[in-house]
C-alpha cells in the first residue's frame, strides 16, 4: 500500500486508516515510506522502491501480492509492475487517483483545463496545492541561487500549512524573492504562469521517465483503476488515458466515481456507493485469487 505525495508519508491518517482496516480483515499490508514522494518529488528512484517492497512481502509470505498506490504513487506502480523483475511479485495492481502523463497534469496545474484522450478539454479549477508543489519540486527555476534554500523551507512549511513558520522563513528572502512568496500567500498564482510553462518545459523529459503514458506495452499484471470524479488534483481524464494505455487483457475494471474525491470518501448517492463496492469486491476476488496460489 505505497502513500502518495504527502509529508506524514505512511503516517498520513488516511493510509493509516486503510492498512488498518485491510489488516483487521486477515490480510498482510506493508507500507512503504518514499522520501521523495513525503518530500513532494515525483522521481523514478520510486518505481525501483515499490518493486522491492512488493518482491520483499512476496518472499515474506510465498505467494504473489497485491499492490495499491495512491495518487502519484498509482502511476509509479504501474510502472513498477511494468518491469519484468517486478511483475513476477504482484497478483494485481490496483492505481487510485493516479497519472497517466505528469507534464499533462502540470500543465493542469497551470491553465486549470487538460484535454481528454478523444481531443475534448475537461475545464475545471485546479487544486492550489498542485502550484505550490510544481513550485517547490524545482525551487531553482523560480528564485535566484541566493534564495533557493530559504525559498525551499519557506514553501516546504506552507505546504505543511504552517503558514506562519513559512511567513517567518520568507522573511529571510531578498526583497524580490519574499514579493514573489508574498503573492503565493495571498493566492495570486496566476503571476507565475510565464515561469511555471519554462520550468515545465525545462523538465519534460524527467516527467516521461515517472509517467505511465505510452510506457505500459510489457505490463502483464491484472490492473484496476479508481478515480474521483471531481478530482482537483489529479483530474479524472487521466482514467481515460490510463484505460488507453494499460493493455486492455489486464485490465480488469476501471470506474470514475463521485464517492471518492482525489483520496478520500465522498457523499454519494445509493447507486454511486453499490458501484464503488462492486468495483471493491473485484479487488477482493483477486485477493482472494492470491491467497489460494499460496493454499491458504
Amino acid at each position: 500500500m505505497v502513500h502518495g505525495v504527502h509529508d506524514l508519508g505512511i503516517e498520513e491518517p488516511r493510509l493509516v486508516a486503510l492498512a488498518r482496516a485491510v489488516s483487521a480483515s486477515g490480510i498482510r499490508v506493508l507500507t512503504p515510506e518514499l522520501r521523495s514522494l513525503a518530500d513532494y518529488r515525483v522521481e523514478s528512484a520510486s518505481i525501483d522502491l515499490i518493486g522491492y517492497s512488493a518482491r520483499y512481502l512476496s518472499e515474506s509470505l510465498g505467494q504473489k501480492v497485491g499492490v495499491l498506490g495512491i495518487s502519484f504513487a498509482g502511476g509509479l506502480s504501474l510502472l513498477a509492475a511494468s518491469e519484468p523483475q517486478y511483475e513476477q511479485y504482484m497478483r494485481f495492481v490496483l492505481s487510485v487517483g493516479s497519472h497517466d502523463d505528469l507534464e499533462r497534469v502540470s500543465r493542469f496545474f497551470i491553465n486549470n483545463r487538460i484535454v481528454r484522450p478523444d481531443g475534448s478539454t475537461l475545464q475545471m479549477a485546479a487544486h492550489e496545492y498542485g502550484v505550490l508543489v510544481l513550485i517547490y519540486s524545482h525551487v531553482e527555476d523560480f528564485f535566484p541561487a541566493v534564495d533557493v534554500s530559504t525559498a525551499h523551507e519557506a514553501l516546504k512549511l506552507l505546504l505543511w500549512e504552517q503558514v506562519d513558520e513559512s511567513r517567518k522563513q520568507a522573511a529571510l528572502l531578498s526583497p524580490p524573492s519574499r514579493q514573489k512568496m508574498d503573492l503565493l500567500y495571498d493566492h495570486h498564482v496566476d503571476t507565475f504562469v510565464g515561469e511555471m510553462e519554462q520550468s515545465v518545459a525545462r523538465h519534460r523529459g524527467e516527467m516521461a521517465l515517472v509517467s505511465p503514458h505510452g510506457r505500459l506495452q510489457s505490463l502483464h499484471v491484472p490492473t484496476l483503476l479508481l478515480h474521483g470524479a471531481a478530482d482537483n488534483v489529479i483530474p479524472p481524464s487521466e482514467l481515460l488515458w490510463l484505460q488507453q494505455d494499460v493493455p486492455h487483457e489486464v485490465l480488469q475494471a476501471a470506474l470514475s466515481s463521485p464517492a471518492i474525491s482525489h483520496a478520500s470518501m465522498e457523499d454519494a448517492s445509493v447507486a454511486d456507493n453499490l458501484r464503488l463496492v462492486h468495483f471493491m469486491a473485484r479487488v477482493l476476488k483477486l485477493e482472494g485469487d492470491t491467497q489460494r496460489l499460496s493454499g491458504r
